[in-house]
């Protein structure tokens, strides 16, 4: 049966596209909720006179889509840790709250909560509020969707604000190894031969373990004897980005995945010259290797040319 659930999270403009892409959500509205007055302006919300905050109100059936896996999705693109707001957006009517529709929305929230402050994962206390739900009033109707009608802008609003790179980082503490964060998120360098991939010279394809975009091939690597991934050239151009790194008193020349921003490695100028003189130097920690043999089942059909 549809239920409601109802959460705030900073800009309603970002709250809404990650809960519209799953099944069993029927319909996500913006609005404006917790205040005292009646039929509240973005105007009146945005003076944080009126007590009401931004939240978007989702219908869904459970059916299909439990609250637990609502809560999963709406603690993955919010900072509990927050007080006053939301990465760059600052006053109460950016705060991050969860309001619950009957006992059992907030035994839940509270239950999930508690796990999150004891988990280790924040380094500050969550200060997410767990409120009963209040009379919920629509936006106006430039609101509702906006990532849809203003796609740029929402773009550029959903990076500049922060939460872009947050997500990602988080997303990266909850689903990787300690050393797979370190390497990918902290630029650190795993040990020379020492690390999964270094001699595999199996075919197949090198993906980025964070977006899983191709970067590498078999038909490009070569050993180097220097005990990590070495590889003459990327698969194609764009897939990764550049940055210079003058760290440990050394001037070279660091590679980034274009698409996650995953630390990959280092490029040189001492490969073999037949290959074009480049040696990528990767660490296994950011890449995931993906046989020949399974590159169809697991998606990667059109890169069996690339062998």
């Amino acid at each position: 049966m549809n239920k409601l659930a109802t959460f705030a999270g900073g800009c309603f403009w970002c709250m809404v596209k990650p809960f519209n892409e799953y099944e069993g959500v029927e319909k996500v509205v913006s609005g404006y909720t917790g205040g005292y007055t009646e039929n509240p302006t973005y105007e009146e919300v945005c003076t944080d006179l009126s007590g009401h905050i931004e939240a978007i109100q989702i219908t869904y059936n459970d059916e299909i889509i439990t609250y637990k896996e609502l809560l999963d999705i709406y603690w993955s693109v919010v900072d509990p840790t927050q007080v006053g707001g939301q990465f760059a957006d600052r006053g109460h009517h950016y705060k991050s709250v969860i309001f619950y529709h009957d006992d059992k929305q907030k035994e839940e929230a509270e239950t999930y909560k508690k796990q999150l402050d004891e988990s280790g994962m924040y380094s500050k206390p969550i200060v997410t509020e767990i409120r009963k739900a209040e009379t919920f009033y629509l936006a106006e109707e430039y609101h509702q969707d906006y990532y849809k009608k203003n796609p740029e802008h929402y773009n550029r609003y959903f990076n500049g604000s922060g939460r872009v790179n947050y997500i990602k980082r988080m997303w990266a503490k909850r689903n990787l190894t300690p050393l797979q964060y370190e390497v990918t998120q902290n630029s650190m360098t795993e040990k020379p031969f020492e690390n999964e991939y270094y001699d595999n010279f199996k075919e197949g394809i090198y993906v980025d373990l964070i977006s899983r975009d191709v970067l590498f091939t078999s038909k490009d690597k070569f050993d180097s004897d220097c005990g990590w991934p070495s590889f003459a050239k990327p698969v194609e151009k764009g897939k990764l980005s550049f940055h210079e790194d003058l760290s440990y008193n050394m001037d070279r020349i660091e590679v980034k995945s274009s698409k996650s921003g995953s630390h990959i490695g280092h490029v040189f100028e001492d490969g073999p010259e037949i290959m074009g003189g480049l040696r990528f130097c990767a660490n296994s920690a950011a890449l995931k290797f993906i046989p020949k043999e399974k590159m169809k089942e697991e998606g990667y059909e059109e890169y069996l040319k690339c062998l």
